[in-house]
């Protein structure tokens, strides 16, 4: 099969390797899409190896065919699923635990279905599962125009809560209003923690961190709960800690990869009852970017890394149904 690796070079380079062999437990699928998440930018780095157990290319992510599956599972050759992954979705197949594996949404493409498993599963993990978002709160989510912060904010107005979220451009203020965003605040033309202030937030899903992060817990409001996911703004702050005890304030680090597959089973479960619905009958919109080919992988993490895009980008097999 031909797979997406790593090189010396920390480059991209699409190689022929010898397909997964099938174990107990494990769905082979036919990889027909995979969706490129800012965690395989820092596994090129050298910054985030795979969970042990896992091929060493990236891709958390795939949608696809069952090409084999063990005689007592409930999926089938031929099944068109998606898939949560610890890595290896860029490639031609990929070997998968099974409660890692979900039926694709009715209505949906593969290209579409490539773009849901991470980031509604972070978002229902983050939300949900440890946020506990009620009606009528307020949510603060950074970088609100990244696949997974267009899902949250769609997610977080299903839920009934308010939502305020940071953009850098006028056309990602556009996509997050699209998305359903009450409040968008331009990082690069108003400050952060002063607009923060004037929509006192319950809860926040920060992919940035960083000094904004300590500038900014002032504006939760007592018994808030600030959920850091990822560090692209860096990763250290100044934090006052007589807010967080006036405040009651909860400061937790979240991250989905280092879950147990049993614990990211529950979520997709989660996902396969009460979200999937909500997909196929467009309730919640599928926003992507930009789709290239397997070959076209370092164009596709350039565009992360140039913060570009507006939605999921995607990486697709030539020859294989979109």
């Amino acid at each position: 099969m031909k797979a997406v690796v790593i090189t010396s070079e920390k480059t991209l380079e699409l190689r022929e390797l010898p397909a997964p062999e099938a174990r107990a437990g494990y769905i082979v699928i036919d990889v027909y899409a995979a969706g490129v998440n800012r965690a395989d930018l820092l596994q090129v780095d050298g910054n985030y190896p795979p969970p042990e157990g896992w091929p060493d290319w990236p891709g958390l992510e795939c949608s696809g065919v069952v090409y084999s599956a063990p005689g007592s599972s409930r999926f089938r050759p031929g099944d068109r699923v998606c898939a949560l992954l610890g890595g290896g979705g860029y490639a031609e197949q990929v070997a998968v635990p099974e409660e890692l594996v979900m039926p694709m949404p009715e209505n949906c493409s593969f290209t579409q279905a490539a773009a849901l498993p991470e980031v509604f599963a972070t978002a229902m993990l983050n939300l949900v599962k440890i946020g506990d978002l009620r009606p009528g709160q307020t949510l603060f989510m950074q970088a609100g125009a990244s696949g997974l912060g267009l899902t949250v904010i769609q997610l977080a107005k299903y839920l009934g809560a308010k939502v305020v979220t940071t953009v850098g451009s006028e056309a990602k203020a556009q996509a997050v209003r699209e998305a359903g965003a009450d409040v968008v605040i331009n990082r690069k033309t108003q400050c952060v923690p002063e607009e923060l202030k004037k929509y006192p937030v319950d809860l926040a899903i920060d992919c940035a961190a960083g000094e904004i992060a300590g500038e900014c817990l002032d504006a939760l409001n007592k018994g808030g709960k600030w959920i850091i996911i990822a560090t692209l703004g860096g990763s250290e702050a100044k934090v006052s800690f007589r807010t967080f005890m006036a405040k009651h304030i909860s400061l937790i680090g979240s991250t989905l990869r280092s879950r147990t597959n049993e614990q990211k089973g529950e979520i997709l479960r989660m996902l396969e009852e009460k979200v999937w619905p909500l997909v196929s009958d467009g309730t919640f919109k599928i926003f992507i970017d930009k789709v290239f080919t397997v070959d076209e992988a370092n164009a596709a993490h350039k565009v992360l890394r140039d913060q570009s895009n507006a939605g999921k980008v995607i990486l697709t097999f030539p020859g294989r149904e979109k």
